[in-house]
């Protein structure tokens, strides 16, 4: 089923933004854009996004008791994590459970605390985490990209959340948050324990670093990329500074790519910005070079998730909405795409307004009964 908010719809809703092609930014420094490379492509200049329409990504509840966690992965890994419990959670009988990834580049504290916050104020059991090698949680080099690290944390949550006395082991779902969405979904096609699934303006890493937006990226440029980054190798090895991508910029000018703007008005402006205690804020969202080529590699085969249910949600006007629609064309049934009407990418991050918490209510609600 493919939905609009407020109105269904068979049709492809038309964003008003118009990808064009811009030359490769030069390789030799940190160049390979994190995001989706969302920064190698050209679009109509606009403005960064303002803070207001409900954007509230540290947003708390008197209704939901907190409690800092961690847990052991498969690869002996501490995976760091905020658990949320209804306050009125009757802790004899077994609950519904969520684990909630954030988006990529980030911390949970971006995103993925205020979905937990949400969840668990609709009665689930809700867990938000930090992927291996960010925020709190373990891993060395700090922000190295690792996709099957990451799906595994995802794994390691279903571990945790199903051996609590409160939670019922079978009621066990998950949401994935920009790049946790892909995570999740390669988690979730050899994790059956996941019994249902959704993304929220989803960014598949694979495709966006294997092609860019639109498939814009030619195979002689990504062959560059990645001649870029094992280059790059011999002198980490040898001691040299280690490189980043670009990540999300540090501050904007007249010629700053309308999509890094729209990056800029959450991760650097109070609407979403954290440092983690550890972290070098000149550095936050921007993954090790050298690692980044790992997404080339990425491909979650989705259609074997089925009979388990899916659901996508993006905004219409997204950047990113070409992954929710090319996952939910190659998965299976049961799922369920729906369009926010109006939003972009980075609304669904935190714009409480917008954000269909209903939707993710009543659909966990739904697959997760007892």
């Amino acid at each position: 089923m493919n939905k609009q908010i407020g109105i269904e719809s068979t049709a492809e809703p038309q964003s008003s933004v118009d990808f064009g092609r811009r030359d490769l930014l030069k390789l030799t420094g940190a160049s390979i854009a994190a995001l989706g490379a969302a920064s190698l492509f050209s679009i109509p200049f606009a403005k960064a996004q303002d803070m207001s329409t409900g954007a509230n990504n540290f947003y708390t509840s008197n209704q939901v008791t907190l409690e800092k966690i961690a847990f052991k992965s498969q690869y002996e890994m501490n995976v760091a994590g905020n658990l949320f419990i209804p306050n009125n959670l009757d802790r004899n009988a077994r609950h519904p459970a969520l684990v909630v990834g954030h988006p990529m580049g980030a911390v949970k504290e971006q995103s993925a605390n205020l979905y937990a916050t949400k969840m668990a104020e609709q009665g689930f059991v809700a867990m938000s985490i930090d992927l291996p090698f960010w925020g709190e949680s373990e891993g060395e080099a700090r922000q190295i990209v690792s996709p099957d690290v990451y799906a595994e944390a995802f794994s390691a949550a279903v571990d945790f959340l199903g051996t609590r006395p409160f939670v019922d082991r079978n009621r066990i779902g998950a949401i994935g948050v920009c790049g946790s969405g892909s995570f999740v979904i390669s988690a979730a096609k050899i994790d059956p324990r996941m019994r249902a699934i959704a993304t929220v303006s989803m960014y598949d890493m694979g495709a966006a670093n294997r092609h860019a937006l639109n498939h814009s990226l030619s195979v002689k440029q990504r062959k560059e990329i990645i001649a870029a980054a094992a280059e790059q190798r011999w002198g980490e090895f040898e001691g040299g500074e280690v490189e980043y991508t670009s990540g999300t910029v540090h501050e904007l000018t007249a010629d700053t790519h309308p999509i890094q703007r729209e990056f800029y008005d959450f991760y650097r402006t109070p609407r979403g910005e954290f440092t983690p205690a550890s972290a070098n804020p000149q550095i936050t969202t921007h993954p090790t070079l050298t690692s980044n080529v790992k997404f080339m590699n990425f491909y979650p085969y989705i259609e074997t998730i089925s009979p388990r249910p899916m659901l996508f949600i993006s905004g219409d006007q997204a950047h990113s909405r070409e992954f929710s629609e090319d996952a939910y064309k190659r998965a299976a049934e049961p799922k369920e795409l729906v369009w926010v009407s109006g939003a972009g990418h980075v609304d669904l991050y935190d714009r409480v307004d917008l954000i269909p918490f209903d939707k993710l209510t009543s659909f966990f609600n739904q697959h997760l009964s007892a």
